[in-house]
């Protein structure tokens, strides 16, 4: 065990403040530590992610990564650090409405996709834009249904989640979180849930999606992705990033010895 992240709940303990991101930073993250009860699940996580840029995070389980993407919409709050989307901090203090308008600039998608089974499709894509956009059901449809189509099931749109194959309604997942228009897309393990003959055609949307020029995090094992789309990967081991860099260097000439055994791993799969 690493007693280093066993240590008393430091509460509402902050880091200095910091001036406000750049034009370019899309995200930055300042001294960012995250505890569940009394243990460090995210240790002192210091990170910028400039606007377009494509970012895969990759590591062991239980490493902070899922944790690291969900502070930056606060599906979990950080105790420590700080953290700015599009130059606004989201702060543990900040009121529902704050963070409401925060997570409307960024779209999510989940590994087990959180698709609504009593809606259709089509309606599934269309709930936030009329009751957070305030959008006509017409508008609302037409929107889905450019989304749907972008993501290459149109056909499906009458359909309900359960009809569908998994790589299906995660592409449907994608589509519904591309209806906001977002500013950022997260994406957390979206192919670990699916049968391998469905990953592909959800990483083949991704990887569009990639050039569009949209800012991107994900958290992935899937390393051809890594190589082919990301801008930079990170490596992420204890709760603490452990190596970045472009993917040429990342695979070929890892620093770490952490990474090189990571990566030794998961590489002759």
């Amino acid at each position: 065990m690493n007693v280093n992240r066993r240590m008393k709940h430091p509460g509402s303990k902050g880091v200095d403040s910091v001036s406000a991101p750049t034009e370019r930073e899309m995200i930055r993250i300042v001294g960012l530590s995250k505890w569940f009860g009394r243990f460090q699940v995210l240790n002192d996580i210091n990170l910028v992610v400039n606007r377009g840029e494509r970012i895969v995070i990759c590591g062991p389980s239980g490493s902070g990564k899922s944790t690291l993407i969900r502070c930056i919409n606060r599906l979990e709050e950080h105790e420590r650090g700080q953290i700015f989307v599009d130059g606004t901090e989201v702060k543990s203090s900040s009121k529902d409405r704050e963070i409401d308008a925060i997570r409307s600039e960024i779209g999510m998608v989940f590994q087990h996709f959180n698709l609504f089974p009593h809606l259709s499709i089509k309606e599934n894509c269309t709930l936030a834009l009329t009751v957070v956009r305030g959008m006509s059901k017409a508008e609302a449809d037409a929107v889905a249904m450019r989304y749907l189509e972008r993501v290459r099931i149109p056909e499906q749109a009458d359909k309900y989640p359960g009809q569908l194959s998994g790589g299906q309604k995660q592409r449907v997942a994608i589509a519904r979180a591309l209806c906001m228009n977002p500013k950022i897309m997260l994406f957390d393990e979206p192919t670990s849930a699916l049968d391998p003959e469905m990953i592909k055609e959800v990483l083949d949307v991704m990887a569009e999606l990639a050039e569009s020029g949209m800012t991107m995090i994900v958290v992935s094992h899937e390393m051809g992705f890594a190589r082919m789309v990301a801008d930079r990967v990170i490596f992420m081991d204890g709760g603490e990033i452990i190596e970045q860099n472009d993917p040429e260097t990342f695979f070929n000439k890892p620093q770490s010895d952490r990474t090189k055994l990571f990566l030794s791993q998961i590489l002759k799969h």
